[in-house]
């Protein structure tokens, strides 16, 4: 193995996750712009929600003064200290039954939200799924079944979230709709490539990205309208309603997947001649591997250390049982690309998860090398043979290569680096 490359891309990932650090950029916000009180009698409602909850409370909470009631809603694996009057650790990627419960202590909050309060939203990513509130009709189970046929269907990010949100009374504005009359203050750390506040959790604070009739479409082409359970597609099969007007929310975006891979480019840039892609990792992984390939040969026939580093985040078609997620495909498909068509010098190539979490498994990615097929291999098994089977987290296993960091408390999409020696 390439031990000081390892290093380096690990040194340089650390420095992306840093930089996503929900606590520092709270605190960074605030002080530019303080949490204006509530009036006279008023009371600071706040909800956190998503991955990095429990540490975008923390540091609201050193500033805020006078009566609160505070909700906390994040994932299962945080283990994070959380102060809170009502703390709900919920299921993801998959809704459960603690998410249902964190909903309808939300919608209870908001609910009795005064004029004279104030409601401050913290949101981060993996808040569609930990925060579930189906209309009328719909049961969790129904939810669940919709959120398995998006994550296989090879829909983007975007494209999920508008679908989500026509099944919800929270996301796409519902949030701040039922806070009304209160005022509503939502700081938002981006998990969405591009940074459309729209798409981030789902967008409980802000209008919706589409319509009824866009979701319809949309699973049409996915394949999935026809496989939807039959109350969500009676939800959805009414009338088609006007999107509801823009919510009257303070949102404030505070951190970023741009911001994490400039702190990776200058953690490398003392070493290595660094390259920032122009474009982000999105779409289909199969495109999106042989694309860092390919960019990677081209830069290895440039003279010195190099290094790209490129943020996003792909999405992959399910086609067979295995476990993975899309950072330990991707890293796994260019080692394949890698090994059948060899990169004159010694690399490393590093996909990971800011949020330390790569689908449903304990690894946030993985770091893979020239030698990274010729490992699995030895052990009497092909690279071609776990990606046929969507089992990246089995091959990588053998050959060492999980990028194991755990739950991080943030969440910033994807990161991935390449370096040649």
């Amino acid at each position: 193995m390439n031990s000081h490359l390892r290093d380096h891309a690990r040194a340089a990932f650390d420095a992306a996750v840093r930089r996503a650090d929900p606590e520092g950029a709270v605190r960074a916000d605030l002080a530019r712009a303080p949490i204006r009180p509530p009036d006279q009698g008023g009371v600071t409602r706040v909800v956190a929600l998503g991955k990095a909850a429990p540490a975008m409370l923390r540091a609201l909470m050193q500033s805020i003064d006078g009566p609160t009631e505070t909700i906390c809603v994040t994932h299962r694996e945080n283990t994070a200290d959380i102060q809170a009057d009502q703390v709900f650790r919920a299921g993801h990627p998959v809704p459960d039954a603690v998410g249902m419960q964190a909903a309808a202590a939300v919608k209870d909050l908001l609910a009795r939200a005064r004029a004279q309060d104030h409601v401050v939203a913290l949101i981060s990513g993996g808040g569609s799924s930990l925060l579930p509130a189906p209309p009328d009709g719909v049961s969790l189970e129904d939810k669940q079944a919709l959120n398995r046929l998006l994550l296989a269907s090879g829909l983007d990010i975007n494209a999920m979230n508008l679908i989500r949100q026509q099944v919800s009374d929270l996301k796409g504005g519902g949030f701040a709709r039922l806070a009304v009359p209160a005022p509503v203050t939502a700081l938002i750390l981006s998990d969405v490539i591009g940074d459309d506040l729209r798409a981030i959790a789902s967008g409980p604070t802000v209008a919706p990205i589409g319509s009824v009739g866009d979701a319809l479409a949309l699973m049409y082409d996915a394949g999935i309208k026809d496989r939807l359970p039959h109350s969500i597609h009676e939800h959805l099969s009414r009338a088609d309603r006007p999107a509801p007007p823009d919510s009257p929310a303070d949102n404030r975006l505070i951190g970023s997947n741009a911001q994490s891979v400039a702190a990776a480019v200058r953690a490398l840039s003392d070493a290595y001649n660094v390259t920032v892609a122009q474009a982000p990792l999105v779409g289909d992984l199969h495109d999106a591997a042989m694309r860092v390939f390919r960019e990677t040969c081209a830069r290895a026939l440039q003279e010195g250390p190099q290094a790209l580093v490129w943020g996003g985040e792909t999405t992959v078609r399910v086609k067979g049982s295995g476990l993975g997620g899309r950072n330990q495909e991707m890293a796994l498909r260019v080692a394949a690309l890698a090994d059948a068509q060899p990169i004159p010098r010694p690399w490393v190539f590093l996909s990971g998860g800011t949020d330390g979490r790569d689908g449903p498994t304990d690894s946030a990615g993985a770091i893979v090398d020239q030698d990274t097929c010729k490992r699995i291999l030895a052990k009497g098994k092909t690279a071609a043979s776990f990606l046929d089977r969507n089992d990246s987290y089995a091959a990588l296993s053998l050959a060492g290569d999980h990028l194991m960091t755990g739950a991080t408390g943030t969440n910033v999409a994807d990161v991935q680096i390449a370096l040649i020696a």
